[in-house]
């Protein structure tokens, strides 16, 4: 289920990222353990996230998915293994909460972006999801929630 999406200005936020290329079918392998990297190195370094983990898609075609998944932070980290200093953008994005479990996520987008074209906006190529509740808030995906962005050309 999705919230009225709303047209809104994001500011840019710093982040530590990992950097993905991978076949689509790959994506529920690598996000777990890619997480656990990302906040295991800052950990080590220091650094509190400062908002949830999110990801950041830059190509998705139907075979493979270019994204990071990275935490905004308030301090820089230093890059060690995969994780690197990154940013979300800042931009005019429409956005919405989708609730539920991330198997309708696909559906979810479908539906959004549906809503950003009869709206008449020209959306930009690139997304990203920010997992607000998920598992690791409790077992029932009712209650899940994942924030979409979708930043707009017009």
């Amino acid at each position: 289920m999705l919230d009225v999406p709303q047209i809104v200005r994001v500011a840019a936020q710093a982040a530590a990222v990992i950097p993905f290329r991978i076949p689509r079918a790959e994506i529920r392998q690598v996000m777990g353990p890619g997480i656990q990297e990302l906040m295991a190195t800052l950990a080590a370094q220091g650094i509190t996230p400062v908002g949830p983990v999110f990801s950041h898609h830059f190509r998705m075609d139907p075979e493979f998915f270019e994204f990071e998944v990275g935490v905004p932070v308030a301090k820089p980290v230093k890059p060690q293994g995969r994780v690197k200093p990154g940013q979300l953008p800042g931009a005019t994005v429409a956005r919405t909460t989708y609730r539920g479990g991330y198997e309708g996520l696909g559906a979810a987008w479908n539906d959004f972006d549906t809503w950003v074209q009869a709206e008449g906006y020209a959306p930009a190529l690139d997304l990203w999801e920010c997992y607000t509740a998920g598992p690791e808030s409790g077992p029932d995906p009712a209650t899940w929630r994942t924030d979409l962005y979708r930043p707009l050309i017009r």
